[in-house]
């Protein structure tokens, strides 16, 4: 979890941590830990995507977790790639 030090997370921020934690596990909803540090591999990759889609609307390419973002960099990434209004 964030400590109390940590800046404030976005509502986007939030949801996207809560389905890296409930598909990577333990401390996957740290802002600085990556995908892959956490042991992230294709299929997990593919359930987070498929998670963004359907609880977020927000369509999302599996390459970017590849890229190896940690959450809060991978949730600008997800923000930059949406349209205005999307």
């Amino acid at each position: 979890m964030l400590s109390p030090d940590e800046p404030t997370r976005s509502e986007l921020e939030r949801r996207i941590a809560g389905i890296w934690r409930d598909v990577l596990g333990g401390d996957a909803d740290r802002g600085d830990a990556t995908f892959l540090e956490l042991h992230g591999q294709s299929i997990s990759a593919v359930r987070i995507v498929a998670r963004i889609e359907d609880e977020l609307g927000l369509d999302v390419d599996v390459a970017t977790l590849f890229e190896d973002p940690d959450l809060r960099t991978f949730t600008g990434m997800v923000l930059a790639d949406t349209p205005p209004g999307g």
